[in-house]
């Protein structure tokens, strides 16, 4: 498979994880990576997954009714150094009970990646939040019921 076809599909694998609610996934692929979002920065497996969590809604029923659309992919490729960049853009579709489906977000993400052993992976992820859709029901849910 072309180097650059290699690259695209780690961007899209990321999104395939965090639509389907699998944060130790996310830690895992980049695992080998400063993961950047926002205000934020972690690194390594554990600390990634904890951010991931951290920056994502989950209704109770543990997934977070997401679909990442990715567009606008650009791979550049130095296979003699072994390195690698992408940029893509992402748009966030949501839908939850009584909240239609719709984009709540809207960005780019910032990759860089790195060859060993045969292998590519991701060295650094930066989320570049540029718009911002209907939150008001993505916002965690706090019980005043007891006050």
């Amino acid at each position: 498979m072309a180097t650059d076809r290699v690259i695209e599909n780690l961007v899209y694998r990321y999104a395939e994880l965090v639509d389907a609610g699998d944060f130790a996934g996310v830690g895992t692929l980049l695992s080998h990576a400063t993961f950047v979002a926002g205000d934020e920065q972690a690194v390594g497996a554990e600390a990634i997954e904890a951010l991931a969590r951290r920056t994502t809604v989950v209704p109770e029923d543990g997934r977070p009714q997401t679909k990442h659309l990715m567009t606008n992919v650009r791979v550049e490729v130095e296979e003699y150094a072994g390195t690698a960049e992408a940029r893509s853009y992402f748009s966030v579709l949501q839908a939850l009970p009584g909240f239609p489906l719709q984009v709540v977000a809207s960005g780019t993400y910032e990759d860089k990646f790195e060859r060993g052993d045969g292998s590519w992976w991701f060295v650094e992820r930066k989320t570049v939040l540029d718009l911002v859709g209907d939150t008001t029901n993505l916002l965690p849910r706090v019980d005043t019921s007891a006050q």
